[in-house]
């Protein structure tokens, strides 16, 4: 048998067995879409009239074997309705169906990735052998999804129910080694004997000697589970999934349901209950954003791999500043292998910041995630100095001391006329302007801005800023060394807190509006928490520290006097003036403590009652849970579509991928515009039209009335 597709390909080998190669033509990876599933179809119909074939081996011409569904093809299909989505799940079904009902047995050869459809494709065939060097894995509830293509059904009925709700529930990425333990490949050998150990294996069963009938049988077969094994081993599963998942992401117990549904009968009934699973939740909000979360991830990669060709290598680093910020980018630059100094102006520091690297990684060893020798190894990479000597051979250096213009520019003139001439200068601000800290240096098409967030081993995100005469072989060589730490780098322009303080101080001026009204700020933590932050506004403000938000706050109200200043005082300037800066000396809205177990705890402020009497503020009556996410949520919004308006940022997937690595936006919500979308833009501009009088933070921007006017969103299905 031949076959030349632009995916699948197939030739006859030795003893009439056939080989089916994914390769897809002119991509990196193999992946399905609906040419490539259309391609299988077809093949799979040639192979069950090829009477004379005896045992089909299935290949990979790629790196990976099949990394799964081409995500971005089928969201398109999403739209369509629920009873046509099922149907398009079950002919995509039927194709696997078929190849796994062959004449014949198969192997499936797994050389790299087989992630998703690409292990559901494995599992429909009889055997399968993976290379060490292979990771199998069903990870599709981080898209609000379940497996459709036959992965709920089957996998339980090979590994059983206990190690497939794991695995799906859990979208693990496994080693073939843990695979092969609990049955889920049958093989695992080194990459270099993975076809003859494939052939040889499928050579065994065509011969008899090995019953792949039997191995097929058992996978059409009910789970062998008698009512009351069923009953306990889902409902337990499902009460631990409900506490692990929350609320907010039904894809968990959706795929427990619908296990435990398909459970009882054969594998066809339960292809039939799996197919309705995953269309309900392709058309459920949470995977909307899910998957453009993903897609929006996928994105920021793109493009720091393009900055990559034009960046110069950075193959030694520094850090000016050695507090917990500079300890942290000390830690994440070393643990990626980029050596680095650490540099400040007394040993304390440098000791806190050695302390802050210890730290992190000595909990990872505790939690067995990293070896003690990689931990020697990681501090052996870092090089704390008092003198600027150790800087001379640093391709990149990040400043990072305390966040005034004054000392950082002093620092940072000191520091250009020690590092090489070809070497780019950085600096880790928040909020102050990179061109201004530019104006006084001999070289500022090799400075800006590289904002990392607190805690810099767990925040994703950094902000590269470019300032007015920042050169572009700068901007791409800083997202490049940021991406090679193992961040999620995003490129703004320079403003007043560029994009993801000037996002937030809006929010926090609806607070601050909600605060003088007179809402408890419990109360609005408890209701954005239950939004999904994964904490209200008072506890970030303790979090972030109060004087840390009044000086940030002074310079937003400086660059946008229009809607970020102040008439009167604030909850926040008042704590300002006692000093109560929140976790950082333990007094802020909430008191911090630490319980029994030294894990810390918050109980509210009872002194805060005295400030509002001093405020004046309102009584509260007629505000509901509902006015308080739109006080919230609109400024955020609306300051958002300003950053689009004054390309600060390219596009609005940045914007949303910014808030949700910077702020921890709600990840099922998707961002601030895929939420606005969801909400409706023209919902949202008539309650904005509402609070018009609570200041211009809730003026809405021409972008979106002219939106709401077109009938456009800001993620329109493409």
């Amino acid at each position: 048998m031949e076959y030349k597709g632009q995916a699948i390909q197939c030739r006859t080998l030795e003893n009439n067995i056939v080989e089916l190669i994914f390769d897809a033509q002119g991509e990196s990876v193999n992946k399905f879409d609906q040419s490539s599933l259309a391609e299988l179809r077809e093949v799979v119909k040639l192979l069950e009239t090829d009477k004379s074939a005896s045992g089909l081996l299935v290949t990979s011409g790629k790196d990976v074997f099949i990394v799964g569904a081409d995500i971005n093809e089928f969201l398109k299909g999403f739209q369509a309705p629920q009873d046509e989505l099922v149907q398009w799940v079950r002919d995509a079904q039927q194709v696997f169906v078929d190849l796994e009902n062959l004449k014949y047995p198969s192997v499936c050869a797994i050389n790299g990735y087989a992630l998703g459809g690409g292990f559901e494709f494995g599992l429909a065939c009889t055997y399968r052998v993976a290379s060490t060097k292979a990771k199998v894995g069903l990870p599709e509830v981080k898209l609000g999804l379940l497996p459709g293509f036959g992965g709920t059904s089957r996998l339980p009925r090979l590994v059983g129910a206990d190690n497939a709700l794991e695995w799906i529930a859990g979208g693990t990425e496994n080693t073939p080694e843990k695979a092969q333990e609990i049955g889920a490949v049958d093989a695992v050998v080194e990459p270099d004997i993975l076809r003859e150990a494939a052939l040889d294996l499928l050579a065994r069963a065509s011969s008899g000697e090995l019953d792949w009938q039997a191995k097929r049988k058992e996978k059409k077969e009910a789970l062998k589970l008698n009512e009351n094994e069923t009953m306990m081993t889902f409902e337990t599963a499902r009460a631990f999934i409900a506490r692990k998942a929350g609320p907010n992401y039904p894809a968990p117990l959706t795929i427990v349901g619908v296990m435990q549904a398909g459970a009882r009968f054969h594998l066809d009934g339960a292809l039939e209950i799996e197919a309705e699973g995953f269309a309900e939740l392709a058309k459920s909000q949470e995977a909307s954003a899910l998957i453009g979360l993903f897609l929006g991830d996928q994105l920021l990669k793109k493009k720091a791999k393009s900055s990559k060709k034009m960046a110069e290598p950075v193959n030694r680093a520094a850090v000016l500043g050695a507090g917990i910020m500079g300890g942290g980018v000390a830690y994440q630059s070393s643990y990626k292998g980029i050596p680095i100094a650490m540099k400040d102006i007394a040993q304390s520091q440098l000791d806190l910041g050695m302390r802050e690297a210890t730290t992190i990684m000595q909990k990872h060893v505790d939690r067995g995630r990293m070896e003690s020798q990689k931990m020697a190894e990681v501090l052996t990479g870092i090089t704390p100095t008092l003198s600027y000597e150790n800087l001379a051979d640093a391709d990149l250096i990040v400043e990072a001391v305390v966040e005034k213009e004054s000392v950082k520019k002093i620092v940072l003139a000191e520091t250009e006329d020690i590092i090489r001439e070809n070497a780019i200068l950085t600096s880790n601000t928040s909020t102050i302007s990179i061109s201004k800290l530019a104006k006084d240096l001999k070289r500022p098409k090799q400075f800006c801005g590289m904002h990392f967030f607190n805690p810099v081993h767990r925040m994703p995100l950094v902000e590269v800023i470019r300032g007015e005469k920042s050169s572009e072989s700068t901007i791409a060589t800083t997202v490049a060394y940021a991406a090679a730490m193992g961040k999620s780098p995003i490129v703004v322009n320079d403003c007043p807190g560029f994009l993801i303080n000037r996002v937030l101080f809006p929010y926090f001026a609806g607070f601050s509006g909600l605060i003088n009204d007179g809402v408890g700020f419990e109360h609005i933590d408890k209701v954005m928490e239950k939004f999904g932050w994964p904490m209200g506004p008072a506890f970030l403000l303790d979090v972030v520290g109060i004087d840390t938000a009044f000086h940030a706050g002074g310079v937003m109200a400086e660059g946008f006097p229009d809607r970020m200043s102040q008439d009167v005082q604030t909850i926040i300037s008042k704590m300002f003036e006692q000093e109560w800066f929140g976790q950082k000396n333990e007094k802020g809205f909430y008191i911090h403590t630490k319980d029994k177990k030294g894990k810390p705890k918050k109980e509210a402020n009872p002194e805060i009652d005295d400030f509002l009497r001093y405020l004046e503020v309102g009584s509260g009556e007629g505000i509901s849970d509902e006015d308080i996410i739109d006080r919230m949520m609109l400024p955020m919004l609306m300051e958002s579509s300003r950053c689009l308006e004054d390309k600060i940022v390219q596009t609005p997937v940045e914007v949303d991928m910014g808030v949700i690595y910077g702020l921890g936006f709600p990840p099922f919500r998707g961002g601030i515009f895929r939420w606005a979308d969801s909400v409706g833009l023209s919902d949202l501009l008539q309650s904005a039209e509402k609070c018009r009088s609570l200041g211009k933070v809730y003026e809405p921007t021409e972008q979106i009335k002219k939106m709401v006017k077109d009938g456009m969103l800001f993620h329109p299905i493409q």
